[in-house]
């Protein structure tokens, strides 16, 4: 058994037995949203291309996604997530040992972004950033609960800010460039918050009776980097306008997917003796509608389990987890003592799983 599989609550600085909990999670979505008629609109506006009116919806299921103020930037996002969770936990500044901003996006490429938003938070306390495409923030758990159980930190705030909108191509050539660029069209600003804190386990277990993440398992195929890029800003591409747009190959990205197969997720519950009805909630990253479907029917995960974003949300990228957590907190769904289960699919390609009791 890997490390990385199980790690049982481990003794802090203090000896005692810690755990990684998630106390808290926060969203912000911006109020300004465009429709997928809207999007179709500024294509044919913008260049010779014009795509079939309701194209975008047909294919992704995704009618509107959330735009951001002109002004803003990613740490903008995370830090309107950042103060609305610290607000509900009745944190300070002061409270946070260490701050991780994890996200696709970036406001530069130096310094990292999580100096910028600290700036804006005012904490005083350690920064860093951790990028892995949509797996970002569940990348950051990982991280997080890592130094959590090690008793370096008590309380971790991870913080995403995704700004694809400024990565858009609008001015599509043909069809073929329309193809390339069409993962641009479902995706949605957003930011999101999530607190990882330290909890006292009462003996060292891997037992999932307790509060905290109990199960975390990771994997890639990075011979897959390919199929999907934004290439600009970069020492490949460091000042080529055309590369600062998103590109893919839809058929391969989904292939690439489908290759990693279901199987860690059967692991991960045989290893625990779980079924689905032990979850409250399976948090799965959600790019359309259709591929969603599809990774339902593959994996046998009951559909009343999930929490739907896609419609009214579009692609949230790295946000997408923590919103959907949020959603079902303030739904009912799921609450403290409940299992919950975060599940990250993202482009390079990799795959996470995490599990959680509340």
């Amino acid at each position: 058994m890997s490390p990385d599989q199980e790690r049982p609550g481990a003794r802090g600085a203090g000896g005692q037995n810690v755990r990684a909990a998630i106390a808290a999670v926060a969203v912000h979505l911006p109020v300004d949203t465009r429709s997928s008629r809207e999007v179709e609109q500024l294509i044919a506006e913008s260049g010779p291309y014009r795509p079939r009116p309701g194209l975008i919806e047909s294919i992704t299921g995704i009618a509107s996604r959330h735009v951001a103020p002109a002004d803003w930037q990613a740490s903008d996002l995370a830090a309107a997530a950042a103060v609305k969770l610290m607000a509900e936990a009745g944190l300070a500044v002061g409270d946070i040992d260490l701050l991780i901003f994890a996200s696709a996006s970036q406001d530069m490429v130096e310094p990292a972004t999580a100096h910028i938003l600290s700036a804006k938070l005012g904490t005083g306390c350690p920064v860093f950033d951790v990028k892995n495409a949509c797996n970002s923030v569940l990348n950051a758990v990982q991280v997080a609960e890592a130094l959590i159980t090690c008793g370096q930190y008590r309380r971790v705030l991870i913080c995403t800010g995704e700004l694809p909108s400024r990565a858009i191509r609008w001015s599509v050539r043909d069809r073929t460039q329309f193809a390339e660029s069409f993962p641009g069209y479902t995706l949605s600003d957003s930011g999101a918050a999530i607190l990882l804190a330290a909890t006292d386990a009462d003996q060292l277990s891997t037992s999932d009776e307790q509060p905290g993440i109990f199960h975390r398992i990771f994997s890639a195929d990075s011979s897959a980097w390919e199929v999907g890029t934004l290439p600009g800003g970069g020492t490949a591409h460091p000042r080529d306008p055309e590369a600062t747009y998103f590109r893919m190959d839809g058929a391969r990205l989904h292939a690439a997917f489908e290759a990693l197969g279901p199987g860690l997720l059967y692991q991960s519950l045989a290893e625990h003796d779980l079924t689905w009805s032990d979850f409250a909630v399976f948090a799965v990253h959600q790019v359309t509608v259709p591929l969603l479907e599809a990774f339902v029917q593959r994996t046998g995960l009951p559909a009343a389990q999930l929490v739907p974003v896609l419609p009214e949300h579009g692609n949230l990228a790295s946000a997408a987890l923590p919103f959907q957590l949020a959603q079902a907190l303030e739904q009912g769904r799921c609450g403290p003592g409940d299992r919950i289960a975060l599940i990250g699919l993202a482009g390079g390609v990799s795959l996470g799983i995490v599990f959680a009791r509340l």
